[in-house]
């Protein structure tokens, strides 16, 4: 495994505080970019200015990007701001074009990371060149994909190098446009300690009630700062406005985050047994959440069941479950003692929601 180097000079916040990368989630005109930067700049914590000049979009007819003339704007931005600059790149031409206008960091986003002779091509149109380069993670939650993006940007030759947390596409429901799977990037983490990670709460949220949220929790993860797209109008941005805030909104954000420690190394000592715990952590709040939904179902359940007049204790289910329940956890290591405990608090409760339906007279 490659040395990754711990202090980046581009992406460094000098006084300890998050790194703070912001701008709208694409380049539309030369007016709306420099406007957006100048009231980025204005905040005061802002530390790098992002665009989206080449947009891959899930079908053909939307927008994809004003292309290289964006990038002149992007310059002018730099410009007259003093920010330093992160585009996204998807193959050696955008490469080329964003390192020819001094942009200063790079990132491959989920579908480019996603494919590795991309991200080959990517790295050796790298080779020999001193920049900053970013990794989002892949669109599926695969950490070996992710760590394998890392391992051929690192082959190339660059040393200040990061990632950047988006968050998984799932099929189905979800509260996040895409979740953020915490486990994973906390693992990331504990195999590349000194890696740069920044967290991406647009894009995981997918709407702005959620921001404050995510990006309070990946602080208190230890990343070390966040992306946020930031629009002088978002109701009429070309792309993803929904998820978009104007710099006004980002400095009051920003302003409600709670720092709770200044940014240290982790050292061998300490630092994995911190990222083990914060993984149980990230894991503990898995299985609330998925204790809350089996109960939200338990208590649909005992709403049918009153309608059709059905007991609440369906014995032989209840014995197919712990049964089925007992030979998959003993599969996977757990003991029966155990099993037969958790499931029966489990069900007990499920019991408790149903009664309470059963003879609330306010229900049908």
């Amino acid at each position: 495994m490659k040395r990754v180097q711990s202090i980046n000079s581009t992406l460094n916040s000098h006084d300890k505080s998050p790194i703070i990368m912001s701008g709208p989630c694409s380049a539309e005109t030369e007016e709306q970019m420099l406007a957006t930067a100048i009231a980025l700049k204005k905040t005061n914590k802002v530390h790098v200015l992002r665009a989206g000049i080449w947009k891959p979009r899930t079908k053909p007819g939307n927008f994809e990007g004003i292309g290289v003339d964006a990038l002149k704007w992007l310059a002018q931005a730099k410009k007259e701001t003093g920010l330093k600059t992160a585009v996204e790149v998807a193959n050696t031409k955008h490469v080329v074009q964003a390192l020819d206008h001094g942009v200063d960091v790079l990132w491959l986003g989920a579908r480019t990371t996603v494919n590795p002779f991309s991200v080959q091509e990517i790295a050796d149109a790298l080779k020999g060149v001193e920049t900053t380069v970013l990794i989002k993670n892949p669109i599926n939650p695969d950490l070996s994909l992710w760590e394998g993006a890392i391992e051929r940007i690192l082959n190339s030759g660059i040393k200040n190098i990061g990632v950047i947390h988006r968050g998984f596409s799932q099929y189905g429901a979800s509260n996040y446009r895409n979740p953020p799977n915490w486990q994973i990037p906390i693992e990331l983490k504990r195999r590349y300690p000194e890696l740069t990670m920044i967290c991406d709460p647009s894009h995981i949220c997918g709407n702005t009630e959620g921001l404050l949220n995510v990006s309070q929790h990946a602080l208190d993860l230890n990343f070390d700062g966040v992306m946020l797209e930031s629009h002088i109008n978002p109701t009429a941005a070309w792309s993803d406005a929904k998820q978009q805030v104007t710099p006004t909104q980002l400095e009051e954000l920003l302003q409600q985050l709670v720092i709770r420690t200044p940014k240290q190394m982790i050292t061998k000592k300490t630092g994995e047994l911190a990222l083990l715990r914060q993984k149980i952590n990230v894991i503990d709040d898995e299985l609330l959440d998925a204790l809350a939904k089996r109960m939200e179902i338990s208590t649909q359940i005992g709403v049918v069941k009153k309608k059709q007049g059905m007991q609440i204790l369906q014995t032989k289910r209840w014995d197919e479950i712990l049964a089925k329940s007992i030979l998959d956890g003993e599969n996977k290591g757990l003991s029966k003692t155990f099993l037969i405990n958790f499931l029966s608090a489990i069900h007990l409760e499920s019991i408790d929601k149903q009664n309470k339906i059963m003879n609330d007279k306010t229900r049908a």
